[in-house]
C-alpha cells in the first residue's frame, strides 16, 4: 500500500506534466520505431564508426547483427571519484563480447570537482558544467552507432548532466555504473574540528592539509554524504543502477563484477531483444518521486532540489518545490551520515546500506513499488545486496534489522519524523533550508542583516573581529545569472565558529551550500536572485530578518510600503565574468532559469 501523500503527489505530478510528458514520449516512441540506426548508415559512415575496432568487433559491426553498447565516461585521473573509471571500458568490452555484443567508448564528458574549486573561480562554472556534460554526452551518442548506453559518472553535476542526456536519447536503454567510495580515512568529526580551528587561526595550514589529506586519501568518492554520494543513492532508488551497486569500494572483485553485470544488462534490454526497456520508460513520475523520497530519508544534498527539477524537465516531467516540501513532511529521516552525523557512507553501507533503506521505505509505503528498473524487476525488488559466491555475482535479501542504529534506523524509529528539507517563502522570495543537522533551538533565527556580495567579504569581516554578535549574513549576487550560483562552503567553518561562541547566526543567499551546510541554518537558492531583481537586493544593513524553518517563512521586517519604495542594490560583477574561461559562459548566465526551474540554460 502506497502512503496517501506519496500517491497524491505522484498523481498531481502526472496531471501537471501531462502535456509535456506526452509530447516527450511521442518523440521517444517515434525514435524507437526507427529501430537501431547503425544499419541505415552509409558505408563510409559505418566504416568510420568501426575503423579503430579489433578484428572481432569490426566483423560484428560490419554484419550489423549484434547490439553495440556506447560507453559515455567521465574518467580523469586527477579526481579521486573518477580515476577508477580508467579500467572500466576494458571490463565492459569483455562483458559485451561474452554477452554476444560489442562496446565502444562513445565519448567523454568533463568532470570537475567542487571540492577542488571551492572558493575559486572554477566554482562559478560548476553548475553550468551540468549543462555542458549533458551536451557533451549527447554529442557522444550522436553518431547513431549504439543500441544502448552505459554512463560512467559519480560526482556533483556529472550524474545529473548524464541523466539529462540519457533522456534526450530516451529511446535507448541507459544503465548507470558507479565506481564506489574510497575507504574511510580519519573521522569526519576530526576533520570538521581541524577546519574550524584553522578558521579561528588556532592551527596552521600544514596541520589543516594533513587532516584533509588523511580524509581524502585514495581513489573513490569522498565518503561524506554530499552531492556525489546523494547521486548514487538517487540512481539506485530511481532504478538506473543494479541493486546495491552504489557504495561498493573501487578496485575490488565485487565492484568489477557489478560493472560487468551492468554492461550485460544494458545489452539485454535493447530493442534487438525481448526485454526492450528504454530510459524513457524508467524515468517516469514514479521514479522521480522515489528519488525525492530517498533524498529526504537520507538527508541528502540540497543541490538535488535544483538537479532533480532539471532532470525531470528533460523528460517532460514538471517537479516543483511544493512537491519537495510535501514529501519531506511525511518521509522520516532514517540515516545519520556526515554532515548530518559522524558516520560516512562506508559505515552506512556496513549498517545495511541502500537495500535496507529501500526495504524500510517500501514497508512504510513511501516508495512507488511498481516503478520500473533496469533489472526488469520493479523497485520493490531493490531491497537486496550484491555478493560474490565463488566468483559469481548474486543478490540476497538485505539485513532484516539495521546493524548500526546510530547510522541507519527502521522507519518506526527514525532520527526525525520528517526529511529535514523545508521550503521557505515570504517577502524575500522563495528558498530552501536543510535542517536535518541543525539543532532544533536554531530552527528559528531572528537577527539583524549584515550584507555581503562575496564570501571573501564574510571571511575578511570574521578575521577583523566584526562578527562577534548575532546576525544573519545576507550573501547576494551569487545566483546563476550573476556568477553561476557557486557553493559557498568557505562560510561553513566561519559561521559555525561564531555560532559556537553562543551567537544567533544564519545565512541567507541566492547561492548554494550543497549537502555540507551542516549545523548552520542556511536559507539557500533564494529566488528571484538579486541579479534578476529579486527582493533580496532590497535588504539593507541592520534590517531585522526572521528565518523560521518550522513555519516555512523568510521575512524581512519592513512595511510593504517602505520595501516597495526601496531601490535594488547593484553589484559590479565584471571581474567575475572574465578569466579562467568564465567569459565563455556569458550566454549560459543570460538564459539560465531560476533554481525552482532547475537553473538550466538548456531546458
Amino acid at each position: 500500500m502506497v502512503q496517501d501523500t506519496i500517491a497524491r503527489v505522484t498523481a498531481r505530478i502526472v496531471e501537471r506534466s501531462r502535456p509535456t510528458r506526452e509530447a516527450y514520449l511521442t518523440r521517444m516512441e517515434a525514435m524507437a520505431r526507427k529501430g537501431p540506426r547503425r544499419g541505415a548508415l552509409g558505408c563510409a559512415n559505418l566504416a568510420h564508426g568501426f575503423a579503430a575496432c579489433g578484428v572481432h568487433d569490426k566483423a560484428e559491426l560490419r554484419a550489423d547483427i549484434v547490439p553495440n553498447l556506447g560507453i559515455v565516461t567521465a574518467y580523469n585521473d586527477m579526481l579521486s571519484a573518477h580515476q577508477p573509471y580508467e579500467g572500466f571500458p576494458a571490463i565492459i568490452k569483455q562483458a559485451a563480447r561474452e554477452a554476444g555484443g560489442v562496446a565502444q567508448v562513445a565519448g567523454g564528458v568533463p568532470a570537475m570537482c567542487d571540492g577542488v574549486t571551492q572558493g575559486r573561480a572554477g566554482m562559478e562554472m560548476s553548475l553550468f558544467s551540468r549543462d555542458v556534460i549533458a551536451l557533451s554526452a549527447s554529442i557522444a551518442l550522436s553518431h547513431d552507432m549504439f543500441d544502448a548506453a552505459v554512463f560512467l559518472g559519480i560526482c556533483d553535476k556529472i550524474v545529473p548532466g548524464l541523466v539529462i542526456a540519457a533522456q534526450a536519447y530516451g529511446h535507448l536503454p541507459a544503465v548507470f555504473i558507479p565506481a564506489g567510495p574510497m575507504p574511510s580515512g580519519i573521522s569526519n568529526d576530526q576533520k570538521s574540528k581541524v577546519r574550524q580551528l584553522y578558521a579561528e587561526g588556532k592551527v596552521d595550514r600544514a596541520e589543516l592539509l594533513e587532516a584533509e589529506a588523511a580524509s581524502y586519501h585514495s581513489a573513490g568518492t569522498c565518503t561524506f554524504y554530499g552531492t556525489a554520494n546523494s547521486n548514487q543513492m538517487l540512481m539506485e532508488a530511481m532504478g538506473l543502477h543494479l541493486p546495491g551497486a552504489s557504495f561498493v569500494n573501487p578496485n575490488t572483485p565485487l565492484r568489477d563484477a557489478l560493472t560487468a553485470a551492468a554492461a550485460k544488462r544494458a545489452l539485454a534490454i535493447t530493442a534487438l531483444g525481448n526485454e526492450y526497456t528504454p530510459a524513457s520508460q524508467i524515468l517516469d513520475e514514479r521514479a522521480f518521486v522515489n528519488g525525492v523520497v530517498a533524498l529526504h530519508a537520507t538527508g541528502g544534498s540540497t543541490n538535488h532540489v535544483i538537479h532533480l527539477v532539471a532532470m525531470a524537465r528533460a523528460g517532460g516531467i514538471i517537479l516543483t518545490l511544493e512537491d519537495f516540501g510535501d514529501l519531506s513532511k511525511v518521509v522520516p529521516l532514517l540515516t545519520r551520515i556526515y554532515p548530518n552525523g559522524s558516520a560516512d557512507v562506508n559505515h552506512f553501507s556496513a549498517a545495511g546500506g541502500t537495500g535496507y533503506l529501500i526495504g524500510e521505505l517500501l514497508k512504510a509505503g513511501l516508495l512507488n513499488p511498481d516503478a520500473k528498473t533496469v533489472t526488469g524487476a520493479p523497485v520493490a525488488d531493490y531491497a537486496k545486496e550484491p555478493y560474490l559466491d565463488n566468483g559469481e555475482l548474486k543478490f540476497r535479501d538485505s539485513p532484516s534489522a539495521s546493524l548500526d542504529p546510530a547510522v541507519l534506523r527502521p522507519f518506526e524509529q527514525p532520527f526525525s519524523a520528517d526529511g529535514g528539507l523545508k521550503v521557505l517563502s515570504g517577502n524575500l522570495g522563495s528558498a530552501v533550508i536543510k535542517i536535518s543537522a541543525v539543532a532544533p533551538e536554531r530552527h528559528l533565527v531572528r537577527a539583524p542583516a549584515l550584507i555581503f556580495h562575496a564570501q571573501e567579504e564574510v571571511e575578511a569581516a570574521f578575521k577583523a573581529g566584526e562578527l562577534n554578535r548575532d546576525f544573519i549574513a545576507v550573501v547576494r549576487f551569487q545566483g546563476v545569472k550573476a556568477i553561476g550560483m557557486p557553493e559557498l562552503h568557505k562560510l561553513t567553518p566561519i559561521l559555525a565558529s561564531v555560532m559556537a561562541h553562543g551567537h544567533q547566526v544564519a545565512l541567507v543567499t541566492d547561492g548554494r551550500m550543497s549537502g555540507a551546510s551542516g549545523k548552520v541554518p542556511a536559507a539557500i537558492h533564494v529566488s528571484p536572485e538579486a541579479q534578476a531583481g529579486g527582493p533580496i537586493g532590497k535588504v539593507r544593513e541592520g534590517d531585522m530578518i526572521t528565518l523560521d524553518a518550522a513555519a516555512g517563512t523568510l521575512m524581512v521586517e519592513i512595511s510593504p510600503e517602505e520595501f516597495e519604495r526601496r531601490e535594488l542594490a547593484t553589484c559590479d560583477l565584471e571581474s567575475y565574468h572574465h578569466g579562467y574561461g568564465r567569459e565563455l559562459f556569458h550566454t549560459f548566465r543570460m538564459v539560465a532559469s531560476g533554481p525552482e526551474l532547475g537553473a538550466s540554460s538548456i531546458s
